[in-house]
C-alpha cells in the first residue's frame, strides 16, 4: 500500500493484527484439547444460527434456496468441521522419518508448529462455507484468523461477525467488514499465510499485495472446467449430473461445469436430455422456489452481455422453462441457457460464465477433447462421463486441473480428505483435510543426535578411516 492510504481503517487491520499475533506469541500453541474445543464451538454456533444465515444469504442473493443452502453450504461445511476434529489429533503427532545409516543411531523426525495469524479473503458466492472451512482449518492447525468476507453479502456477513464475535475473542478470530478498497489493504498486511478465494482477476492483484511481505499465499481461483462426456455414456445421466453441477446457486460455483465436450453426432440428444433433467430439478422453471438468483445487477449485465455476444456471433441459444416466466428482474434470474455452435472468439468460450449458461462443445474423437481443453488455461475442475478404461486414463494422464470427479460433478469438494485447490491460473496451494493442515502449518525438520555416533568418523584428523567412510558414502 501506499503511504496516503495509512487511513484509520488500515490502522485498525494493523492494531488487530498486532494483538493477534502478541496472543500467539504469548500463548504458545494451542493443546490438542483446545483446538477441539474450538471446532466444536464454531459448529455449535452455526447450528444455532443456521436459520439466521439461510435467511441472510436469501437477502443477499434476491432469492436462494434454504434447501440448497443447507445441502451445498451447510453439510460440507459441517462434515468438514467433524473431520478435523476426528483428525486432528493424529496430524498432531511428530511424524518420524527414516535416516542413513550413517546418522545412526541419532533419530529424525518432523513437528508440525501453527505458522501464527492467518488472513482469510472469501467470496460472496457461498459466503459461509467458503468463509468457514478455511477458518476450521486454520484453528485445527493451531492459528489465530482475520477474515475478510466480500462486500457483496452484507446481512449474511453481519450473522457471521455476531456469531464469530460471540464465539471467539477478537485477538484470537476477527472479522474486517469493508469494501475493495479495505480488501487490498487486509491484503497487505503481513499475515503468517493469506488465502484468497475468487477471480483470477482479482487473485493476482492479491499475491502482489502479499509478495511484498513475502506472505505466503493459498489462491483458490476458478476457470472454465470442462464436462467430457465419452460416447455412449448414458445422456440422461450425463444430462443430470451436469445440470446440477451448473445451476446449483444458478451457476455460481467455482467449480462448476464451465461447458460441455460431446461427440458432435451427440449433442442434439444431449441437449434434449439436458432439458429432461433442467425440467424435473425445476419443474416452474425459474418461477421454482428451488432455483436461485444472480447476486446483483452487475453480474446479472454481464451474463446477459455473454449471451447476446454468442447470439451475434451466431451462436443457437435456448432457453429453458422461459415461456413461464413473467418479469424475474427484481429476484435477478437469468433462465438456463444451453448455447450451441459456439465458438472460440465468442465470451462464452473465454471468461468464466459463473452463471446458468451452458456452451455445448462438439469434438472429433477424445484426441481432440484433451487437445481443447489443454489449449486453455488449466481449470479448477474437470468432469468425465464414461467407464473405467484407456479414454479415462488418457483423460486423467494428459490433462491437468485442480481436480476430477468421473461420473458425477462437484463431488470431489465434499470429499475431506481430498484436497481441494487448483493449479496455474485457477489457483496456487491446497486446504481441506491433511493437506490443508499441512499448509497451515510449519513442519519443523528436528534430527536428534546420539551420544555415540558415526559422523565423527569424517572429522579431522584425517585418516585411512575418514577415507574408508567417504569411499563408502560416494559410491
Amino acid at each position: 500500500m501506499n503511504d496516503h492510504a495509512e487511513t484509520p481503517e488500515r490502522m485498525r487491520l494493523t492494531s488487530v493484527l498486532a494483538a493477534q499475533r502478541a496472543g500467539f506469541m504469548g500463548g504458545g500453541a494451542p493443546s490438542l484439547a483446545q483446538r477441539r474445543a474450538d471446532l466444536l464451538r464454531l459448529k455449535a454456533a452455526l447450528r444455532a444460527r443456521r436459520q439466521e444465515f439461510a435467511q441472510a444469504i436469501n437477502s443477499d442473493f434476491g432469492h436462494r434456496s434454504p434447501h440448497e443452502i443447507a445441502i451445498v453450504d451447510f453439510v460440507p461445511l459441517i462434515q468438514g468441521i467433524n473431520y478435523l476434529h476426528r483428525h486432528v489429533g493424529k496430524w498432531m503427532r511428530p511424524e518420524r522419518r527414516p535416516i542413513a545409516m550413517h546418522f545412526r543411531p541419532g533419530a529424525a523426525h518432523v513437528l508440525y508448529q501453527p505458522l501464527g495469524v492467518i488472513g482469510i479473503v472469501s467470496p460472496w458466492n457461498y459466503p459461509v462455507s467458503l468463509a468457514l472451512m478455511p477458518l476450521a482449518t486454520a484453528i485445527a492447525a493451531g492459528n489465530r484468523v482475520m477474515l475478510k468476507p466480500s462486500e457483496f453479502t452484507p446481512a449474511t456477513n453481519q450473522v457471521l461477525t455476531a456469531m464469530l464475535h460471540e464465539t471467539f475473542p477478537e485477538n484470537q478470530v476477527a472479522v474486517v467488514s469493508g469494501d475493495a478498497t479495505i480488501g487490498a489493504a487486509f491484503a497487505a498486511l503481513a499475515f503468517d499465510h493469506l488465502i484468497f478465494t475468487g477471480s483470477t482477476k482479482v487473485g493476482r492483484s492479491v499475491m502482489r499485495a502479499a509478495s511484498d511481505n513475502l506472505v505466503p499465499v493459498t489462491l483458490e481461483l476458478g476457470g472454465k472446467s470442462p464436462a467430457i462426456v465419452e460416447a455412449g455414456f448414458p445422456l440422461s445421466r450425463a444430462a443430470s449430473s451436469i445440470a446440477f453441477g451448473k445451476l446449483a446457486n444458478a451457476g455460481q460455483t467455482c467449480i462448476a461445469p464451465d461447458y460441455a465436450l460431446l461427440q458432435e453426432n451427440q449433442i442434439e440428444a444431449f441437449t434434449e436430455a439436458y432439458k429432461q433433467a433442467v425440467k424435473r430439478l425445476y419443474p416452474r422453471g425459474v418461477l421454482d422456489s428451488a432455483y436461485g438468483s444472480i447476486i446483483t445487477s452487475r453480474h446479472q449485465a454481464r451474463l446477459l452481455e455473454m449471451i447476446d455476444d454468442a447470439r451475434k456471433k451466431g451462436a443457437r441459444i435456448i432457453e429453458i422453462g422461459s415461456a413461464a416466466v413473467a418479469d424475474t428482474s427484481r429476484e435477478r434470474k437469468i433462465p438456463p441457457i444451453v448455447i450451441l455452435n459456439a465458438t472460440p472468439e465468442m465470451t462464452v468460450l473465454q471468461e468464466e460464465i459463473f452463471g446458468p449458461i451452458l456452451p455445448v462443445v462438439a469434438y472429433r474423437d477424445i484426441e481432440a477433447a484433451i487437445a481443447f481443453v489443454n489449449a486453455r488455461p488449466r481449470p479448477l475442475a474437470l468432469y468425465l462421463f464414461g467407464p473405467d478404461g484407456e479414454t479415462r486414463r488418457q483423460v486423467l494422464e494428459r490433462t491437468t486441473s485442480g481436480n476430477v470427479t468421473i461420473n458425477d460433478t462437484l463431488l470431489h469438494y465434499a470429499v475431506d480428505d481430498l484436497p481441494f485447490g487448483g493449479v496455474g491460473a485457477s489457483g496456487i496451494g491446497a486446504y481441506h483435510g491433511q493437506e490443508g493442515f499441512k499448509t497451515l502449518s510449519h513442519a519443523k525438520g528436528v534430527f536428534v543426535q546420539s551420544r555415540y555416533n558415526l559422523t565423527g568418523l569424517l572429522q579431522p584428523p584425517f585418516g585411512w578411516v575418514a577415507n574408508m567412510t567417504l569411499k563408502y558414502l560416494l559410491r
